[in-house]
């Protein structure tokens, strides 16, 4: 018993510790996306064939907003192919959060949002520049849509950007506090060394299974992957094929919206192997 509530006091501790850098980084999140949103959008639309630059650039800022955004954009036939992988590759969803609150770890945030950002410009310059003749047309295009309609923050567009960080901080906070209070329970179950030993199995391959835990379309996985990469559970190969391949929302959104089958999974392909490509390349040479 004694040991249940030590582990539990500590997964506490170590929620109620972020707090202060969860609400600053989701208050600027969110006066970014309630002030700004439009400008962004203009910005992705007017990129071109060059429009994986600003893509990769903004699809590093931390909220799922402008994913769904891109994927509205490519049904629309607004924005290319290169500048959606740019987008979804670059995405972390909750991860710059979390990394934030954690400022031991501000170093290995900086080099993983590197990484993520050469990602996703290589593959966005391939993709539209470099190897786009060998892209049949017909897996570029598909349906209308409204960036706006698909906020992934839409029901507290009324709220203001004050209750609305509070809002997001909070609904994140609860979901880190079971987290680590499921993570403290499993390892005071079978013991941290047994469960690291398993995680470990995997060695050089984690890529591989994070890359498809990435593919979720939900804020879920990627605050699954940046916690076992906190916890020294996974690689950075590991944790840079997840986020990678995490596009947040933007999956889910591309599904409804592009009407072609073919190119959703196509999209999705391209994703996965983009993303597990450059975790198994940062297991090489890390």
């Amino acid at each position: 018993m004694n040991e249940f509530w030590e582990w539990a006091a500590d997964a506490l501790w170590d929620s109620v510790r972020m707090l202060p850098f969860l609400f600053a980084a989701y208050w600027l999140i969110e006066y970014v996306e309630q002030r700004h949103s439009e400008g962004v959008e203009r910005v992705l639309a007017g990129g071109g064939r060059f429009g994986f630059v600003p893509g990769a650039v903004l699809g590093l800022l931390p909220q799922c907003g402008f994913s769904a955004m891109a994927a509205n954009l490519y049904a629309s036939r607004v924005i290319s192919l290169g500048t959606l992988l740019a987008v979804f590759l670059a995405t972390s969803d909750e991860a710059v959060p979390l990394m934030l609150a954690s400022p031991g770890h501000w170093r290995q945030l900086a080099a993983l949002l590197g990484v993520k950002l050469t990602v996703a410009l290589l593959a966005g310059f391939l993709a539209d520049i470099a190897l786009r003749g060998l892209v049949p047309q017909s897996l570029r295009g598909g349906y209308l849509g409204s960036a706006r309609e698909v906020d992934c923050h839409a029901h507290e567009e009324d709220e203001g950007v004050l209750k609305a960080a509070c809002r997001h901080t909070l609904h994140i906070f609860l979901f880190i506090l079971a987290f680590n209070l499921a993570l403290g329970g499993l390892a005071a179950a079978v013991g941290e060394e047994t469960l690291g030993a398993f995680l470990a199995a995997a060695g050089p391959w984690q890529p591989l299974a994070a890359g498809l835990i990435g593919l979720i379309p939900n804020c879920v996985s990627s605050v699954l992957l940046t916690q076992l990469y906190l916890a020294g559970q996974l690689s950075l190969g590991g944790v840079v094929a997840g986020l990678c391949t995490g596009a947040g929302v933007g999956l889910a959104v591309l599904l409804r919206a592009n009407k072609s089958r073919r190119q959703n999974a196509f999209i999705v392909l391209l994703l996965y192997l983009t993303g597990t490509a450059a975790g198994l390349l940062c297991g090489l040479v890390s």
